[in-house]
């Protein structure tokens, strides 16, 4: 009972941190959108700008420069020994703050969750020093910063708890005494942010269908789509990275290069709807027809950004990515665009995080219950159908996934070539 009750205390002053955290976060981004949008000419500068900011982290960042994958290894570890323990940064909150809001103010293609993730996990660093927790209570610590970091930004405090819960302990069985600060931080964090004034978007399914055989069956032939979607995305990021740094030596040109690249996308789509969160794209996707190729071009755009080495997430991106995928495939279907692209939205993110559990909380509290079934349908099939791969490299290191997920076709084959080739480079220096 004392653990429990320190751990509820551990998780409302999470909630308080990540919630004002993000707060001064989403503040910050939407000032910093709003000042791209009256300066188109700012895009030039997103070159530099990425440069000084992989030269900061370098030269003062340290273990910050792992990003979410240095919180969820730390939390994995849980119980390891002291020397096994890698220390999250304190400068990981200011560091990934600064770096996401110049990456959106120059037109870098990122999302959010990410800044808020790692500002959690910052923060519960400090305070677990500050109190001295070790071993469970540090993990206790983090996890509640990942909850709340990811239930303050978007306004989910369910999916939040579930989030950290499911994305950062696969595999893992799940205390019961866990489940409670996460739980408190998710929903004060969310508490906190709302009562600083920020405010988040509505979305609805619309009208949803009546349940019938041939609709469930175009429900699962587009939750495999999303799937492969989500897989595509990973994929996409990874070769970007391994591309750019095989050709570039050091990290700050890489941005530069990076930079460089998302300009020319820029002009070559002859849009500017694929920078920054492209937050009226995902609106459009719920109320009209986009183009047919909407999501491939922000896939490009964001794997270009954050496999150049700029800040941000990826979970905005990956909304953007399904609700328009969904939004393509809505004719092609004969469904309503507001119904796939909501489905498509959950879908895609749920494949790519490995997290259909928490990805059907996010349905529940964004678009209600109605349409419950499908959108647990669609978290699942998509799960199943995106290969042994995520977003968050650490999640999955010696955790295989559940046998009842589909391999893709040629997926070992691939992961062994570039398995040769890591070791190849790795002799080779």
């Amino acid at each position: 009972m004392r653990t429990v009750i320190r751990w509820l205390a551990y998780g409302a002053v999470m909630g308080g941190l990540t919630g004002s955290a993000s707060a001064l976060f989403l503040w910050g981004l939407d000032r910093a959108t709003d000042v791209r949008l009256s300066a188109p000419w700012l895009l030039w500068l997103l070159p530099p700008a990425g440069a000084l900011v992989s030269l900061l982290y370098s030269r003062y960042g340290g273990s910050a420069g792992k990003g979410n994958n240095l919180i969820v290894e730390q939390i994995r570890l849980g119980d390891a020994p002291a020397e096994r323990l890698e220390r999250v940064s304190a400068v990981m909150a200011p560091f990934v703050l600064i770096g996401t809001w110049a990456t959106h103010l120059f037109g870098g293609s990122a999302g959010r969750e990410g800044t808020a993730v790692q500002m959690g996990g910052s923060l519960a660093e400090a305070f677990g020093r500050l109190v001295r927790a070790e071993g469970a209570d540090r993990r206790a610590l983090l996890m509640s910063g990942v909850a709340g970091g990811f239930a303050s930004v978007f306004g989910t405090p369910l999916a939040g708890a579930a989030f950290a819960l499911e994305v950062v302990t696969p595999g893992r069985r799940i205390s019961p005494k866990t489940i409670v600060p996460c739980a408190v931080a998710a929903f004060a964090g969310d508490a906190v942010t709302r009562a600083w004034g920020i405010r988040h978007l509505q979305y609805a399914l619309g009208i949803i269908p009546v349940f019938s055989a041939a609709l469930l069956a175009k429900i699962i032939a587009a939750a495999v789509l999303f799937g492969l979607m989500s897989l595509l995305f990973t994929l996409a990021v990874g070769w970007v990275k391994r591309g750019l740094a095989a050709l570039i030596a050091r990290a700050w040109l890489r941005s530069v290069a990076g930079g460089l690249l998302v300009i020319g996308l820029t002009y070559a789509a002859g849009t500017r709807n694929y920078l920054g969160l492209s937050l009226p794209l995902l609106v459009r996707a719920f109320h009209e027809p986009l183009s047919a190729l909407a999501f491939l071009w922000k896939t490009v755009f964001t794997a270009v950004t954050l496999g150049s080495g700029f800040m941000g997430g990826e979970v905005t991106p990956l909304f953007v990515i399904g609700a328009a995928l969904g939004n393509a495939l809505a004719p092609l279907l004969h469904l309503g665009a507001s119904f796939l692209a909501g489905l498509g939205l959950i879908g895609v993110f749920s494949g790519a995080a490995n997290a259909p559990a928490a990805c059907f909380f996010l349905g529940l509290e964004l678009f209600g219950a109605d349409g419950a079934a499908y959108m647990l349908v669609v978290c699942l099939v998509s799960y199943m159908f995106s290969g042994h791969a995520g977003i968050y490299g650490a999640q999955l290191g010696g955790v295989p996934k559940p046998r009842y997920f589909v391999r893709f076709p040629g997926a070992a084959l691939l992961r062994d070539r570039l398995n040769r080739r890591k070791s190849a480079r790795s002799r080779s220096s």
